[in-house]
C-alpha cells in the first residue's frame, strides 16, 4: 500500500487494466475468427470433401482387402525399397504379430491416415522447399514460420483446426499434416542447396536452363536428403496420430487414448507396440532406400 501511495495510479492498477484489455482482445479475436469460419463454411466444406472421400476410400481399401493381399503388397514394397531380406522378414513378423493380437483393422486405419498425411506433406512441402532453395529471401521469410510450427506444442494445432473444421477424421488429418510438413520443407531445401557447385557450373556450361538444372541435376542429387525428409515426415505423422485421436481420428491412436483414460496397461502397451512396429518398418525401409539412392548418385556422378 505504501508503494502504491508513491507510484501513479495507472502503475498500481496495471495488472487489472492489462487483464481487462487481454480479455477484451481475446473475445474480439475469438468472435471474429468464428464469424470468418461461419461465413466461409461453404468453401471449407469444398476443401474438406475431397480429402474426406480420398481418406475413406483408402481406409476401406486397406481394411476390406484380405489381410494376406495387404501383407503381400506391403512386403513387396518394403523389399523393392530396401532390397533387404532382413527388413522384409522383420516386416512380415511385425505385421503378423499385429494381426495375432487383434489390431490389424486399427493398424490399417492408422496406415491410411499416415499415407494420406505423408502424400499431402510431400505435395505441399516439396514445392516450398524448392522455392526456399532458389531464393534466400523466401528462405528468410519461411524459416521463422517453420520454427514456430516445430516448437509449438502439438495439442495447440488442434484448437484452430477444430474451430475451422469441427470434429472428425479430416480435422485430425490436417493437424497431422501441419505437424509433419516442416521436415519435408527443410530437408528439400537443404538437399538442393548442398548440391556441389562444380556440378551446377558444368550444367551451366552445357547450356541448361534453370528448370533443366533443377530437375535433371539438383533434384536427383538431392534425392537422398529429400528421402530423409520423407522419413521424418512419416515418423512425425505416426507420433501425431495419437494426439489427433482427441478430435476423432480412429485407429491405434484412438485405442491408445482410451487405454490412457481407462488405465488399461496391456491394451495400451499392445497399441504402442503396433505403432512402434509400423514406425520401425517405415524407418528401416525408407532409410535403406535413401542409402541406395545415395550410392547410385555417387556412382553416376562420382
Amino acid at each position: 500500500m505504501a508503494t502504491c501511495s508513491i507510484l501513479p495510479d495507472i502503475l498500481c492498477s496495471f495488472p487489472a487494466v492489462s487483464d481487462s484489455y487481454i480479455r477484451l482482445a481475446r473475445k474480439t479475436i475469438d468472435d471474429g475468427f468464428r464469424a470468418q469460419v461461419r461465413s466461409h463454411a461453404h468453401l471449407i466444406d469444398a476443401v474438406v470433401q475431397p480429402l474426406q472421400a480420398f481418406l475413406n476410400f483408402l481406409e476401406k481399401l486397406f481394411v476390406n482387402s484380405p489381410w494376406i493381399v495387404v501383407l503381400a503388397v506391403m512386403l513387396a514394397i518394403v523389399y523393392l525399397a530396401s532390397r533387404s531380406k532382413a527388413i522384409t522378414l522383420g516386416t512380415a513378423f511385425g505385421m503378423v504379430l499385429i494381426g495375432v493380437v487383434g489390431l490389424w483393422e486399427d493398424t490399417m486405419v492408422t496406415l491410411a491416415i499416415v499415407t494420406v498425411a505423408t502424400l499431402i506433406a510431400i505435395i505441399i512441402g516439396m514445392p516450398i522447399g524448392i522455392l526456399m532453395a532458389r531464393s534466400d529471401r523466401v528462405q528468410a521469410a519461411i524459416n521463422p514460420v517453420l520454427d514456430v510450427m516445430q516448437t509449438l506444442p502439438s495439442f495447440v494445432y488442434l484448437i484452430p483446426v477444430v474451430v475451422i473444421f469441427g470434429i472428425g477424421k479430416v480435422p485430425g488429418l490436417i493437424a497431422v499434416v501441419i505437424y509433419a510438413v516442416p521436415p519435408m520443407i527443410r530437408l528439400t531445401n537443404l538437399g538442393i542447396r548442398l548440391v556441389d557447385r562444380d556440378v551446377l557450373e558444368a550444367a551451366d556450361a552445357f547450356g541448361s536452363s534453370p528448370g533443366q538444372k533443377l530437375w535433371n541435376v539438383q533434384m536427383p542429387l538431392a534425392l537422398p536428403t529429400i528421402m530423409a525428409g520423407i522419413n521424418q515426415t512419416i515418423m512425425m505423422s505416426l507420433a501425431m496420430v495419437v494426439v489427433a485421436s482427441m478430435v476423432g481420428v480412429g485407429g491405434l491412436g484412438k485405442n491408445t487414448l482410451q487405454a490412457i483414460n481407462n488405465q488399461f496397461f496391456t491394451f495400451g502397451f499392445l497399441n504402442g507396440f503396433a505403432l512402434v512396429a509400423i514406425a520401425i518398418i517405415f524407418d528401416r525401409a525408407s532409410q535403406a532406400f535413401g542409402k541406395r539412392l545415395q550410392k547410385h548418385t555417387e556412382v553416376v556422378h562420382g
